[in-house]
């Protein structure tokens, strides 16, 4: 992708899924990434390894990467984490918001304390982020990239993930909000929404057949995507060749959003 080596990324929640096939992607792309944990630095281990192997197949790719701890929840952390990642990279350039959680309840029994953990992580989050990222990008003028992971819940209603589905919907708001208020100073935020990928946190219906074809029967083109589908879309976004765009929330789920159930004409 035009212009994007030698730029440096955070990547957060990047262990395992569309996170960690995001650093992976960027990595081959020549970028310099920070790849956040949580917890234990063993928890990155894998994203590590894939990157690793991915740069060997196309000859190294000459990047720099480091390990970067952090509950994005925590106004601390964050600090400290983009603190770091620009100490051990030089500056930071992209910021991918991906860390995120879910927790099913239905509405009326959801703990009060699951709902705000949710919400912490998914939406305070993705802005404490944001807003360290644009301090750094404003000291150094330079036109800094924002983006984040929501979901086709930022649009469709989800029954027993109320907290998920206000958090991508305040995303979706977030996004445009940002990209708005920094546009005249050469600062770009949008987000991609998947729809069903096959990613660990979605197990549950990957491994049972019977599951897996009833969440592939909703999806127009019959197949959950992959996480690198998600990461090259990223990946696209990150580059110049789409300097025109900000503000836009792109949804990459095989037509989930074109509302399946209406592809035959039906009366109500």
């Amino acid at each position: 992708m035009k212009g994007l080596k030698g730029k440096n990324a955070l990547v957060t929640g990047a262990t395992s899924g569309i996170g960690q096939a995001i650093a992976v992607r960027l990595a081959q792309e020549g970028v310099n990434v920070a790849i956040n944990y949580r917890q234990s630095p063993d928890d990155a281990s894998d994203t590590l390894e894939m990157l690793e192997l991915a740069c060997e197949e196309i000859r190294g790719c000459g990047v720099k990467n480091v390990l970067v701890q952090g509950d994005v929840s925590q106004e601390k952390d964050v600090m400290e984490m983009v603190n770091t990642a620009i100490e051990n990279l030089g500056s930071l350039d992209i910021l991918i918001n991906n860390a995120g959680i879910q927790i099913e309840s239905a509405a009326h029994e959801t703990k009060i304390e699951d709902f705000d953990r949710v919400l912490a992580v998914n939406l305070r989050g993705a802005y404490i982020c944001a807003r360290e990222a644009i301090k750094h990008f404003l000291d150094r003028q330079i036109p800094g990239i924002i983006i984040n992971v929501s979901s086709v819940h930022e649009i469709i209603p989800r029954p027993h993930y109320l907290s998920y589905s206000i958090s991508k919907g305040g995303m979706g708001n977030l996004t445009k909000t940002l990209a708005l208020e920094y546009a005249s100073q050469g600062i770009r935020v949008n987000a991609i929404a998947p729809g069903a990928t096959i990613t660990p946190i979605n197990k549950a219906w990957i491994n049972d057949p019977e599951e897996k074809a009833k969440v592939e029967s909703h999806i127009p083109m019959n197949r959950a995507g992959t996480a690198e589908e998600m990461a090259a879309t990223v990946a696209f976004l990150a580059s110049e060749e789409t300097t025109y765009i900000t503000g836009q929330t792109l949804f990459i789920d095989g037509g989930l959003t074109l509302y399946h159930d209406f592809s035959e004409p039906w009366s109500a």
